[in-house]
């Protein structure tokens, strides 16, 4: 099956500082948004293993809404590789029940050590529109801008 789309890049850190950062919740809320947005406070949550749940939240107020995140971690090889169903709602008591939908799109990440650092690829897989899925990359070019950032200024 080919992703609806997928972004990769290279980082010049360890895959252990990636992977940290894409499975501790208290990471994911500094830096899982694109540039200019911001992941709401104690929206977080990353529980990585088989069946272990994630979730988070971004503040899209400024356009008169939030964007909620939440599924289920299906596939984690430390360090290689995690695989989860991502579910998406604008509805805040939606966001609190995290209940899976049949509409879910799978999302898998993919880590590779190379030499200069760590090769980062996140795909989408699911149903969307070609126009809503190019738009779905370009947002997700821009969170690995703010995880590069985040990773440069070396916050913990």
């Amino acid at each position: 099956m080919r992703p609806l789309y997928f972004v990769e890049r290279t980082f010049p850190f360890p895959v252990e500082r990636l992977w940290q950062g894409w499975t501790d919740a208290s990471e994911l809320v500094k830096w899982y948004s694109p540039v200019f947005l911001k992941v709401i406070p104690g929206s977080a949550t990353s529980e990585a293993v088989v069946g272990g749940r994630w979730a988070i939240a971004v503040d899209v107020s400024e356009n008169g809404f939030n964007a909620y995140f939440w599924g289920t971690y299906s596939v984690v090889e430390l360090h290689q590789k995690l695989v989860h169903d991502l579910n998406y709602s604008q509805d805040e008591l939606e966001f609190a029940l995290r209940e899976p939908g049949a509409e879910a799109h799978r999302i898998e990440i993919d880590f590779t050590k190379t030499d200069g650092g760590t090769v980062v690829r996140f795909s989408q897989y699911g149903e969307m529109e070609q126009e809503q899925a190019e738009a779905s990359r370009e947002g997700m070019e821009s969170y690995f801008d703010n995880l590069e950032s985040y990773l440069s200024i070396g916050e913990n």
